[in-house]
C-alpha cells in the first residue's frame, strides 16, 4: 500500500505559518509530562480562581483543538475543512454534570447539531455522550443489577426519554448519530439502551451508532454477539470503532476493586483487537456501518487495504475514517485527497465548560507512546518544506 500519510503539504495545507508555528508550540509543551502536568493544575487554579484567563487558552490550546463557543462559532471551520474533502462531527464537549437542567440543555444542544447537520453535507453525523443525557450513578446502577429507588426510576424513565428523542430525531432527519462510550462500570447499561434505539431507529440502515472501545478484550465478542441479534431481529448494526480513553482508571479501579482488568494485556492486543473488529465488520457490511476513530496510522492503512481487496468503493457511505480536529490531521487530509469519506470531531462549547476535554487531550497526548512526537516530526518537515 502507498503510504499517503508522510505528505505535509497536504496535511497542512488549510494552516497558515503561524497556526503551524502554534501547532509546533502547542506539542512541544504536551511533548513534556512534567509540564502537562504543572499546566492543568495552573489552567484549573485559574479557572476555579475566576482569573482572567479565558483569552489565552482560547488562542492557544482551545483553538487548536477545538471548533468554537458555539455551533455557529464551528462553521468557518467546518466550511473550510470541507474544501478539502473532510467532514466534521460537531461535538458539544461539556462533561461532568450532573443536574437535570444541564441534561435538558445538552439535549437541545444535541438536537441543534443534528439541525444543523441536516441543512449541510459537510456534517454528516450528530454525536452525544450517555452521561451527557444523564447521571453517571444510574447507568452504574443499572450495571450492577441494583434496584432503583421510585426517584431514581423517575430519573431514569427520563433518561431513556432523551435518547429515544435524539435518536428519533436523528431517524426523522435523516443523520447518523454517533453515542460516545464511557467507562466500563456503567456501559452495559449505555449498551443496552443504545441497541433498543438500533433496534427502533435502524430499520432500513443504520443512524444510531454505538462506540465500542477495543482496549477492552471483550468488545469483539459483543460485537459478534449484536450482529446475531440484529440478524435475527432485522435491524442494522452501526459503530464507532476506537481504542479507547480511560485506560490508567479502568485498571486503577480493577485493582483497587479486586476485580480482572477489562482492558487488554498489551499495547499489540489491543491493535489487534481493534483490526479483528475492522475486518469482522467489513465481513459483514451488509448489515453494519462503520466509523473507523483512530488515529494509527498502520489500522487506517490497514482498513484501506482490506478495503481495496473486498473491492469497497472507497466512498462507500457505510464506511467512515474519524479523527480528532487538531490531532493527525497528516491521516485526515491525505484520506480525503484519495477519495475516502474523513470526518473530524470537532469538540466545541464555552471555554470554561471544555477545559475538562482539553485537558483530557493533552494527557493522553503525553501517555500515548509516540504520538506527540509523530505530529511534531511531521510539523517539523512541513516548517522545512515552507522555509519556516
Amino acid at each position: 500500500m502507498e503510504k499517503i500519510f508522510n505528505n505535509t503539504e497536504v496535511a497542512f495545507a488549510l494552516k497558515s505559518d503561524t497556526q503551524l508555528e502554534r501547532a509546533y508550540f502547542l506539542f512541544k509543551l504536551i511533548e513534556s509530562q512534567p509540564l502537562v502536568r504543572i499546566g492543568t493544575a495552573v489552567t484549573n487554579f485559574a479557572l476555579k480562581a475566576h482569573l482572567p484567563v479565558e483569552g489565552l487558552i482560547r488562542s492557544t490550546v482551545f483553538d487548536h483543538f477545538c471548533g468554537g463557543v458555539n455551533e455557529n462559532d464551528c462553521l468557518r471551520v467546518v466550511d473550510n475543512m470541507f474544501t478539502k474533502g473532510v467532514s466534521s462531527v460537531l461535538d458539544y464537549s461539556v462533561e461532568g454534570k450532573e443536574e437535570e437542567n444541564q441534561f435538558d440543555a445538552a439535549l437541545e444542544m444535541t438536537l441543534k447539531t443534528i439541525v444543523f447537520a441536516k441543512e449541510r453535507d459537510a456534517i454528516p453525523f450528530a454525536v452525544f455522550k450517555p452521561t451527557g443525557l444523564g447521571r453517571f450513578a444510574l447507568y452504574q446502577k443499572i450495571g450492577e443489577g441494583k434496584a432503583f429507588t421510585a426517584e431514581e426510576q423517575a430519573e431514569w424513565n427520563r433518561v431513556v426519554a432523551r435518547f429515544d428523542t435524539v435518536c428519533k430525531t436523528a431517524h426523522e432527519m435523516d443523520v447518523a448519530v454517533l453515542i460516545d462510550g464511557e467507562e466500563s462500570w456503567m456501559q452495559d447499561a449505555a449498551d443496552d439502551l443504545v441497541t433498543d434505539m438500533m433496534r427502533k431507529y435502524n430499520k432500513e440502515k443504520a443512524i444510531v451508532f454505538n462506540t465500542l472501545q477495543m482496549y477492552r478484550w471483550d468488545r469483539l465478542e459483543y460485537l459478534k454477539k449484536i450482529n446475531a441479534l440484529a440478524k435475527a431481529e432485522g435491524f442494522y448494526v452501526g459503530m464507532k470503532l476506537v481504542r479507547g480513553a480511560y485506560m490508567e482508571k479502568e485498571n486503577d479501579r480493577a485493582e483497587e476493586k479486586g476485580y480482572t482488568s477489562p482492558i487488554c494485556e498489551s499495547k499489540e492486543a489491543t491493535d489487534a483487537n481493534f483490526d479483528a473488529a475492522v475486518l469482522y465488520m467489513l465481513d459483514n457490511l451488509d448489515r453494519m456501518s462503520i466509523f473507523a476513530g483512530t488515529h494509527n496510522e498502520a489500522s487506517s492503512y490497514k482498513l484501506m487495504e482490506l478495503m481495496a481487496e473486498k473491492g469497497i468503493a472507497k466512498n462507500d457511505s457505510r464506511i467512515f475514517f474519524g479523527q480528532l480536529f487538531g490531532m493527525s490531521d497528516n491521516i485526515s487530509y491525505n484520506l480525503a485527497a484519495h477519495g475516502y469519506n474523513v470526518a473530524k470531531y470537532l469538540p466545541f462549547g464555552p471555554v470554561r465548560d471544555v477545559m475538562p476535554y482539553l485537558i483530557r487531550r493533552a494527557e493522553e497526548n503525553t501517555s500515548v507512546a509516540g504520538q506527540t512526537s509523530r505530529e511534531l516530526d511531521l510539523i517539523k518537515k512541513e516548517r522545512t518544506r515552507r522555509k519556516l
